[in-house]
């Protein structure tokens, strides 16, 4: 039967199943998938012959086994246009779906699926800030950022209709590029990494049901928390400065989410040389949310990777000096709690005063449904957020926004200059600019230096507050930003090695309040363990340290479990009970204990949870209680169970999670083991639509480690891995050329058809890295094709 390839992927786009569309069409699912295959290869970008594009010189891009692109130019300029191309042929639809998650437009194309993410993105202003943001870079900044732009536009010019097929599933064609697009998606992921109202809004309900009291600060103290990047000594404790100004907010309408890294000299390596290792943690997908590339050309060579839509390497190395980042976890914004009365409509209280609100009304567009009009208003403080805070805290009063994004960002200027450093202290001098995030970067260099510096800047405060702040009160605005100078660094330590895995800075004695939110110290521990676990460390060390499996929240709360579960045992939990006692404590697919125990810690957070809120609120609580829920299990100092008996609770508990897991996996204990319980899968953006799932997700593979392992693999309640340290990479100093050594487990291409669409996992799963060369002579020996761009006539 004939039938329209454009009407078939609008139809499967718009939600219709394969079978139904093979029922209609009449014709088998085997034919179904040769026909896909057939469409997404057929979309595929060309790779051999020249193309046209905006540049003065001729511009390779070479790409390897793994599809990575080498980017050969003759100047910068000409760099950044085939980097655009090379990022476009390989992420067209992806950049295309960030620049409207980042303005505020994804449900013109999705649906109503997508509102929420538009009022956000609406309410705090991403696309205003990065208008305002593009006026106020720096000149080389700009230039090559427009370079960056020209080249993206060069490829959409290139491909004409034979774009990726999810515009076609979509039924639409993306818009020209901007450099303020890239620069919105840049700002989106500033606020990813650094707004999380929950870490603010659940410390106000806990606050507002158990008071300021023990129960409250035994709540917020986190899971070890006594593993800091910086010890005692490797910092003054007395201000050496005053504070900077904050600078005024940018993008007003009324005026135009873990990581690990670690770093060891040469006294600490095999080689004598330094290593340097890095692996950010963040969600799984079908597609990398990372891109590899390496820039060879004028003032730059460079390889690494960067977030999706930024003309810059995020992580990596150049010829002279290699770097990796984790989030430092430093508070760059605050909510506040407004005050209003009937009698002043309109305005908020500030210092005795009424003053007027601010008002900005929006109109989100949606697909298949009228648009949305919504009106934002904005204190002095800054919008008020209600409508986009975690539903359990939409009740709370008037509750406005104040954050560092707004006022300055500087991060893809320090990234252009930290791109093209000789040597640590060069690096950290050129990030001077970068306000937002505030990221733990470590460093080394060929000259065998090692350092550390907390890149951001970070408010200073007259007090600490971890809930709402009055918005009233002149006491809780900000009053400045630790100078840069005086922002937590360490370079060369005597003891030859630096650590960060989002743990806490330093002590309470550094002398500028931090105002950290940091993790659990669990991963910093184990990496200083296993560092410390030998005299000198090679490479390979590096790699299985990346993958190590041993929970130390395990190995902390397994003791006291097994000791309760002992003392009320009985023949139903004893095969548990056993498999625990004679744990490990490492989280390896074989093993049964991790299903028991990860699967236990979930219920038994609710549990805790439970005994002291109800409802919606006991439920968004849950997720922040790993700390006094581990403390629970070994003893109550301080209360917390007043409904009934906490060891009565740890045993009900247990059960309940083994009567769950039962259910899901079957009456023989034997067979749950971790391997069943904790997968991957990779899950593309649209997987929610009809049978889209089925066609554009990979992955679903076993994989080892849990949310507190270094080989972090994250946990969500149904034991999925969903996020962790999907890419990770290696700088070794001790090779005769320079080279980076990196893994993606979500692969180069977001082209379905492309066979780079899904060619990493296996490596990942294999602890196998592949090599980014940076010699140009090595880059030509391993390239696997070569795209010439030309120049346009």
């Amino acid at each position: 039967m004939q039938f329209s390839t454009e009407d078939l992927l609008r139809r499967l786009g718009s939600g219709e199943t394969i079978e139904a569309l093979c029922r209609d069409l009449q014709i088998e699912s085997g034919q179904f998938q040769e026909w896909w295959t057939n469409e997404t290869r057929r979309r595929l970008s060309p790779n051999s012959n020249a193309i046209p594009a905006p540049i003065s010189a001729t511009t390779k891009i070479h790409r390897d086994d793994r599809g990575i692109p080498h980017i050969v130019a003759e100047n910068d300029v000409d760099l950044f246009v085939g980097y655009g191309y090379a990022m476009a042929a390989d992420r067209l639809f992806q950049l295309d779906n960030l620049r409207r998650k980042s303005s505020g437009r994804l449900a013109e194309v999705v649906g109503e699926a997508a509102v929420d993410l538009d009022l956000t993105a609406r309410t705090i202003g991403f696309r205003a800030i990065a208008e305002a943001q593009w006026q106020q870079l720096p000149s080389q900044t700009r230039t090559l950022l427009t370079a960056f732009t020209a080249g993206i536009n060069a490829h959409i010019e290139a491909v004409g209709d034979l774009l990726p097929i999810e515009f076609a599933l979509l039924d639409y064609q993306p818009e020209p590029w901007t450099e303020v697009d890239s620069l919105a998606i840049e700002i989106e992921l500033q606020w990813y990494l650094t707004g999380r109202f929950r870490v603010i809004a659940i410390p106000e309900l806990v606050k507002r049901q158990l008071g300021n009291g023990p129960l409250y600060r035994d709540f917020l103290l986190g899971e070890a928390d006594d593993e800091a990047m910086l010890p005692p000594g490797a910092y003054p404790t007395t201000a050496a400065g005053d504070v900077e100004p904050v600078g005024v907010v940018q993008g007003s309408p009324f005026e135009a989410h873990g990581s690990n890294n670690w770093v060891l000299a040469g006294n600490k390596t095999v080689s004598g040389k330094p290593l340097l290792a890095s692996d950010p943690h963040i969600a799984f997908a079908a597609v990398s949310c990372w891109y590899e590339a390496h820039l060879c050309g004028g003032s730059f060579n460079v390889a690494g990777m960067t977030y999706i839509g930024m003309p810059a390497m995020m992580f990596g190395q150049n010829e002279h000096v290699a770097w990796g980042c984790t989030n430092n976890l430093c508070s760059q914004r605050d909510l506040y709690q407004e005050q209003t009365d009937p009698e002043h409509p309109g305005a908020f209280l500030y210092d005795g005063k009424w003053e007027p609100a601010q008002e900005l009304t929006e109109t989100i567009v949606v697909k298949n449904a009228q648009p949305i009009h919504t009106t934002i208003q904005f204190s002095r403080n800054g919008p008020i957020v209600n409508d986009i805070l975690p539903a359990a805290a939409r009740n709370t009063g008037a509750v406005s926004l104040r954050w560092l994004g707004r006022h300055s960002s500087g991060w893809l200027t320090a990234l252009l200059q930290m791109n093209q450093a000789k040597s640590v202290e060069g690096l950290f001098a050129a990030s001077q600019p970068w306000h937002v995030p505030t990221f733990a970067v470590v460093a080394a260099d060929e000259q065998g230096h090692i350092g550390f510096k907390a890149t951001g800047r970070i408010p200073q405060r007259k007090l600490n507050e971890r809930g709402y702040r009055p918005g009233w009160d002149p006491d809780h605005q900000w009053t400045g930003l630790i100078p840069f100078e005086q922002m937590p660094h360490w370079s060369d330590p005597e003891r030859g090695w630096i650590c960060t895995a989002n743990n806490r800075v330093a002590d309470d004695d550094f002398p500028y309040p931090l105002y950290g939110t940091w993790s659990s110290c669990q991963r910093a521990r184990r990496i200083r363990q296993m560092i410390e676990s030998k005299p000198q460390l090679s490479r390979d060390d590096m790699a299985a340290m990346q993958v190590d499996s041993l929970s130390l929240r395990a190995v902390e709360c397994v003791p006291s479990l097994v000791a309760i579960l002992e003392s009320h045992s009985t023949p139903p939990l004893a095969q548990a009970i056993d498999a625990l006692s004679g744990w490990n404590c490492r989280c390896d697919p074989h093993e049964v204990a991790p299903t028991l125990f990860n699967a236990f810690f979930v219920n038994w957070c609710q549990t805790v949870a439970n005994e002291r809120f109800d409802g919606e609120v006991a439920d968004f609580v849950a997720g922040a209680a790993a700390g006094i829920a581990s403390r629970l299990l070994a003893a109550d100092s301080n209360g917390w169970f007043h409904r009934r008996n906490r060891i009565d609770a740890v045993v009900d508990t247990f059960k309940l999670t083994i009567a769950e897991l039962t259910e899901r996996m079957g009456p023989e204990l034997a067979t749950w083991r971790w391997e069943r319980w904790h997968r991957m899968p990779l899950r593309h953006v649209l997987s929610r639509i009809g049978d889209l799932g089925a066609l554009l997700n990979h992955g679903d593979a076993p994989v080892p480690g849990d949310m507190t392992t270094v080989g972090n693999t994250g946990y969500s309640p149904d034991g999925r891995a969903v996020t962790g340290s999907g890419y990770r990479m290696i700088a070794d100093f001790n090779q005769s050329a320079p080279v980076l050594f990196a893994q993606d487990a979500q692969s180069q291409s977001g082209q379905p058809g492309s066979p780079h669409y899904d060619d990493q996992l296996a490596d990942w799963l294999d602890k196998k890295y592949h090599s980014l060369h940076l010699s140009p002579a090595a880059v030509e020996q391993a390239a696997c094709s070569t795209l010439t761009l030309s120049v346009q006539k």
